[in-house]
């Protein structure tokens, strides 16, 4: 092992190639060759589950008891950072609720301080990714309810993004979760969250209402009842790439609605937008007219749903550019693209922060120990 007490890979690297260059057969370990190779590994071995039980017990400890023996709100967002490390693993997500993690979890999603909040619910979103079992789980916990409290009415936009995520990652083909989530007036919430003025926040509304008006067509009378379809022509012209993007998929959503006519309202309006953007995507250079790639055929799809011709961008060659390939029908899954969760990598290491999170917190290169002894007792 190293002098600083970490794992030896420069030694462990030496071995390997001097027991397996390739060169030679394979020879017969000695006993001392394979007990240091043991100690060598085992000590950068982490026992995954014990350290969960650990931090659950952190987690049912109560603040002000941590407090007493010097744990700060951030001690605890570093260790909810760790616990995402761990439950990126589906099975380890899953035991989570057997060893009695998930409960403190979500009562975390009620803490005082907005940051662990947020974290907090980071983390949900982590555990119920493409994850059927889990996300029964915190919805048979009542995960739902403070998920949908923190996304309406939070104090801290970063805490009310985060709960979003984790909504919109828990009622993923996940059809009673839908169904809570319309009972606990999420429309509404959708509907404050498109009228903020934080892009991460409009984003993933928009990319949750795509989501949901594609795959519940009674919805859509809903969300024009509610005025999305007024408030998505005012994001198509945001300064955000990325929002309007979202806000065209989710207006050629709802144009492609056959069944009660078009259900977009001020048909002159939108013609006006959808001008705009053609000029504006005119007069972009070839890099951003290939990062706008999505945008273009969105812009030339809507146009055509409405007024059942081809928009002029077709007409300047813009829709396709040359060496790109033809769009597919139907137009680029806007929605799909953002909700694609991350790789699941038990033994990856994590990436840099997203570009969503407030956090500028660094990773520690060892587990936090939040719990220390407690006071001595005096005895004589």
């Amino acid at each position: 092992m190293a002098k600083d007490g970490g794992p030896d890979w420069n030694g462990l690297l030496k071995w390997s190639l001097a027991h397996g260059d390739g060169t030679n057969p394979p020879r017969a370990l000695s006993e001392e060759d394979r007990k240091w190779f043991m100690e060598a590994m085992q000590a950068n071995t982490v026992d995954v589950v014990k350290r969960m039980k650990e931090i659950t017990q952190v987690m049912r400890t109560p603040e002000d008891v941590l407090e007493s023996q010097g744990v700060t709100p951030e001690n605890i967002e570093d260790m909810l950072d760790e616990l995402q490390e761990h439950v990126e693993s589906i099975d380890m997500a899953n035991d989570l609720h057997s060893i009695g993690g998930l409960d403190p979890l979500l009562g975390y999603l009620k803490n005082s301080h907005a940051g662990i909040r947020a974290k907090a619910a980071e983390v949900v979103s982590t555990i119920v990714q493409n994850n059927p079992k889990s996300q029964q789980l915190v919805m048979e916990s009542n995960g739902l309810e403070p998920l949908l409290t923190n996304f309406k009415s939070d104090p801290s936009t970063s805490a009310r993004t985060k709960a979003l995520g984790a909504i919109s990652s828990l009622i993923r083909h996940n059809q009673p979760g839908i169904a809570a989530f319309r009972l606990g007036n999420g429309y509404s919430g959708l509907k404050d969250a498109l009228g903020s003025d934080d892009a991460r926040l409009q984003r993933k509304a928009l990319n949750l209402i795509q989501y949901l008006l594609h795959n519940n067509k009674a919805d859509r009378t809903v969300a024009t009842e509610l005025g999305f379809p007024k408030l998505m022509m005012h994001l198509a012209s945001s300064d955000d790439s990325l929002v309007r993007e979202a806000a065209l998929s989710g207006l050629l959503e709802l144009a492609q609605d056959k069944t009660s006519g078009n259900a977009l309202p001020d048909q002159d309006k939108l013609k006006d937008i959808l001008k705009s953007r053609i000029e504006g995507i005119s007069t972009m250079d070839a890099d951003d007219l290939h990062a706008a790639r999505e945008e273009r055929q969105l812009v030339d799809s809507l146009w055509n749903e409405c007024y059942n011709e081809p928009s002029s961008l077709r007409e300047k060659g813009l829709v396709v550019l040359p060496g790109e390939d033809a769009p597919q029908q139907p137009p680029p899954d806007v929605a799909g693209k953002m909700f694609e969760p991350p790789l699941r990598a038990w033994a990856a290491a994590r990436p840099a922060p997203k570009d969503d999170s407030d956090s500028g917190n660094e990773k520690k290169d060892a587990p936090p120990l939040l719990l220390g002894p407690g006071p001595s007792s005096n005895s004589n």
